[in-house]
């Protein structure tokens, strides 16, 4: 406070006081030009609240502003370039139905862009709709992409479109509660560490997570439902899958290619067409207390995976439980713990919630059925049964593969969730 004369105090109170920084509130109307001449006049702080009705973009954002649609207004882009730019920070977008994006890839054309200096923005409970790519973070840092529906374009065949949320070197990035539809990706996350992907859901996609050279990302409680492929995390370390859904994925459930030192727990891949899970040279993971049900395969893994701890995961129903070739023995328990197999016709006279024997969910016939597949005509001939026979009686006999030393006589239950992030809308 300055100091003031002490006869002119009772009169001069308020001026005596520090000026007041708070935010100034605008309503912009719905009338071409005036949304980029609000954000350009605008003082930073100031939330502009735009009237119902069509605002016309492109604009750009360079400063702490606050966009706020309430519902019922439209940001249009050209169709050229993206619609929304944020390259300031401290931006908040809510409550806006963004489209009309370009249709370059090459350039990223987005409904909303968050780029290199765009600090601790906020895309919250908007409709971006029939945007190329719905959100690029190019280099934004601390963003949170909260409660929207993103759906792509649904005119363009599948490769063509890009993805739902597009992130390139975004560490602190949150992505939650949104709806991902339509796109090419619902998230594609290339060289980008330390973020959180949580309570998503995804639809009409190739991939639902798609992550590549991201350490320290956490990917929990999301649901993918009827995609190409649900979580395929590649080149990364130090992840987190946990609570996750795959509903009828046609390809995988979950894929991880050289992901290491990782966490895959709670997750549930329910009626894939192909595999529930696969592992090509992923190595020193946790895999425990998830549920592979009704897939043609339960789990692939391959090239070298290894060191890695599989226990507490229930095997429900799947053609193929395992498919491993090779000649090393791989135990699939933990501290006197295996899995479950609902083939494996066991017994528990001792009560104990563990078969009493070790289950071996691949033999020698099932490694040459994978390698030589017209074998299939001879899998009931007296000569394969002598030979599985033969296996049971001396163990030896085999050349390598899974052993579950204690087997669980209950599965893991996980409820399938399909009530995740808002409704697309009008």
């Amino acid at each position: 406070m300055r100091a003031c004369p002490v006869p002119l105090l009772g009169l001069l109170a308020a001026a005596c006081l520090p000026t007041s920084t708070s935010a100034g509130e605008r309503t912009v109307p719905a009338e071409p030009g005036a949304l980029v001449h609000a954000i350009e006049t605008a003082e930073p702080g100031d939330i502009l609240r735009l009237a119902p009705g069509l605002h016309g973009g492109p604009v750009e954002i360079d400063k702490p502003l606050t966009l706020d649609g309430g519902g019922a207004a439209t940001v249009r882009g050209t169709g050229t370039g993206s619609v929304i730019r944020v390259t300031g920070p401290d931006v908040v977008l809510r409550g806006l139905y963004v489209t009309g994006s370009g249709p370059s890839l090459k350039t990223i054309d987005a409904g909303i862009s968050v780029l290199k200096g765009a600090l601790r923005t906020r895309v919250e409970g908007n409709r971006i709709v029939n945007n190329l790519v719905g959100v690029d973070v190019h280099g934004g840092r601390d963003v949170t992409i909260s409660g929207n529906a993103i759906v792509g374009r649904r005119d363009l065949r599948q490769s063509e479109r890009g993805p739902g949320v597009y992130v390139w070197q975004a560490p602190g990035l949150t992505v939650e509660e949104n709806l991902i539809r339509s796109g090419r990706d619902g998230l594609f996350i290339n060289t980008s560490s330390k973020a959180v992907y949580r309570n998503n859901r995804f639809e009409e996609l190739r991939f639902a997570v798609h992550s590549m050279n991201a350490d320290d990302i956490e990917v929990s409680g999301n649901v993918s439902v009827g995609n190409d492929l649900g979580y395929a995390l590649m080149y990364s370390k130090r992840l987190v899958l946990k609570d996750n859904r795959s509903i009828r994925d046609r390809s995988h459930g979950i894929l991880l290619n050289y992901a290491n030192d990782s966490t895959v727990t709670g997750n549930l891949v329910l009626d894939g067409r192909d595999k529930c899970l696969f592992m090509y040279n992923a190595n020193k993971n946790r895999v425990l207390g998830n549920r592979f049900e009704g897939c043609a395969i339960g789990i692939h893994f391959t090239a070298g995976s290894d060191r890695n701890v599989i226990a507490g995961n229930a095997f429900v129903g799947n053609r193929t439980q395992v498919k491993y070739v090779g000649t090393k023995w791989h135990e699939w328990s933990d501290k006197g713990r295996g899995n479950y197999w609902s083939d494996n016709a066991a017994f528990d006279l001792d009560g104990d919630g563990l078969a009493d024997s070790p289950y071996r969910p691949n033999d020698v016939v099932d490694q040459i059925l994978w390698s030589q597949p017209s074998a299939r005509l001879l899998i009931g001939s007296p000569a394969v049964q002598l030979i599985r026979w033969s296996q049971s009686r001396f163990p030896g006999l085999l050349p390598g593969g899974v052993i579950d030393s204690h087997p669980l006589m209950k599965p893991v239950e996980i409820a399938p969730d399909p009530a995740k992030g808002p409704k697309e809308g009008s």
